[in-house]
């Protein structure tokens, strides 16, 4: 037998021996069902990344976890869910960024307005060694993180008129997270930033009682705000992760093999989602102009950043060395 052929074979069974083996881990594994939630809609990239996850882990676990998702805000809002995951109520879910900072505060440093110039340069700090070690410090609040999904570069929408530098937005009423880092941001811009969580929002641009919110274009798109929001900014204000997070009362119970699947395929149903979002961009704002939405595109970037650069002065000591660390590394 010639050397290539030896190695061809050595690989085939070396891969064999491989799958035997991790059909085996399971192979005496009690079957678990995870319930999996998030509050946005089937049409959403969390739903596309909770998708990819579920058929990730039944696949590589024999069908021993199984995977329930709970689109739509059925188990809570954002903070309910992450709530219940510290007492073991809900095993998991796709989470926004902006309310797992309220849990960790450091977290938020990612939303910080104007500090990612691209998605690459986020998802290059969001995977390297500073995300992961946010990920891991999760853990004091007991919560266990498992990757970064996304939500995305964020933009700003409105019912009243076209905003093309932060003098247009002084005195809107625009809707943010429950998170200070965003509602100083739009305070520093001159709007009236009134926290609160999407599933109000949404009821609030039907009545008026707000102005705006700012979101990334596949919610904007999925959410249909063009039937109440006549005016979209390409801002990019502000990258938001959103991070594949479960309880540890949950995650402490699972035996060590479902542990590794679980985290593989949060990666890979994470960086999934990141490919579908940027393939489905530019059809979702043609779509959105279609449907009469007016959208300016080049806004005066310069001046907003100039706008918000307090927001740095008062945060960036209560981050600690990340905010350094995460400018040195996009250098």
């Amino acid at each position: 037998m010639n050397g290539f052929l030896r190695s061809t074979l050595a690989l085939s069974v070396s891969l064999a021996m491989a799958a035997t083996a991790q059909a085996n881990e399971f192979a005496d594994m009690d079957p678990v069902t995870l319930r999996l939630a998030h509050v946005v809609n089937e049409q959403d990239g969390f739903h596309i990344a909770a998708m990819k996850f579920e058929e990730l882990v039944e696949e590589r676990t024999e069908g021993k976890v199984d995977i329930e998702l709970y689109p739509n805000a059925s188990l809570g809002d954002e903070r309910t869910l992450l709530e219940g995951m510290q007492i073991g109520t809900v095993d998991m879910g796709v989470i926004t960024n902006g309310p797992v900072a309220n849990f960790l505060e450091e977290m938020a440093v990612f939303e910080l307005p104007f500090l990612f110039p691209s998605p690459e340069a986020a998802y290059a700090v969001l995977d390297g060694e500073i995300g992961q070690e946010l990920l891991d410090r999760l853990s004091e609040v007991n919560l266990k993180g498992l990757a970064y999904a996304e939500r995305g570069f964020r933009n700003l929408t409105n019912s009243e008129r076209p905003v093309e530098a932060p003098a247009d937005i002084d005195g809107l009423r625009i809707r943010v997270m429950e998170n200070p880092v965003y509602v100083d941001t739009f305070r520093e811009l001159g709007a009236n930033a009134v926290p609160m969580a999407w599933t109000e929002a949404l009821t609030a641009m039907q009545q008026g009682t707000i102005d705006g919110q700012e979101n990334p274009v596949n919610v904007i798109h999925s959410f249909k705000l063009f039937e109440t929001q006549d005016h979209m900014t390409l801002s990019r204000h502000t990258y938001a992760p959103a991070l594949f997070v479960m309880g540890m009362p949950v995650w402490n119970q699972l035996p060590e093999a479902a542990q590794s699947v679980i985290e593989q395929a949060a990666q890979e149903a994470a960086e999934h989602e990141r490919r579908v979002n940027a393939d489905m961009e530019a059809e979702q704002l043609a779509e959105l102009r279609e449907a009469g939405m007016e959208i300016v595109e080049e806004p005066d970037i310069a001046a907003f950043q100039e706008a918000v650069a307090p927001v740095y002065e008062q945060y960036g000591e209560q981050f600690g060395d990340y905010l350094p660390r995460i400018q040195e590394a996009l250098k």
